[in-house]
């Protein structure tokens, strides 16, 4: 898959879906594009996070404390929050089947911020449409 195809796939994605063309270009340039079998580790709960992910293409499973909480499909994305804090990882997440995934590491994430400002407004906005709908799912 090219990187121009990587740009057309981030445009669906929720946290870059209001970003220009250029700035997809951006993100797609910065990133690593890898293809992965069934059961590949995206993320392991309770371990250190560095990196995030776009699932572009396939499925993963999201487990938290050994329980399945939530199912991935293409445009979803993981390990925000480790990109912006380099926190513990808060779930474990595994490739259910092959799958094609960018990855942003911390380098890239932080050179992205630089060269694409409008991107930190938008992520921002991005986590706090997820704090918010979390919160309406916890307390209604």
């Amino acid at each position: 898959m090219s990187k121009q195809t990587a740009a057309d796939l981030l445009s669906k994605v929720p946290l870059f879906s209001s970003c220009s063309k250029k700035e997809l270009a951006a993100i797609a340039r910065s990133s690593d594009q890898l293809s992965v079998g069934d059961g590949y580790t995206l993320t392991t709960q309770d371990e250190s996070s560095r990196e995030a992910f776009v699932l572009l293409t396939g499925k993963a499973i999201v487990k938290r404390n050994g329980r399945k909480v939530a199912e991935l499909g293409p445009g979803d994305s993981v390990g925000e929050l480790g990109l912006l804090d380099h926190g513990v990882r808060t779930a474990t997440v595994v490739t259910d089947g092959p799958a094609e995934i960018l990855v942003v590491g911390p380098r890239e994430f932080s050179a992205l911020l630089s060269d694409v400002p409008s991107l930190s407004k938008k992520l921002l906005q991005h986590l706090a449409a997820t704090v918010r709908e979390l919160d309406t799912k916890s307390y209604g």
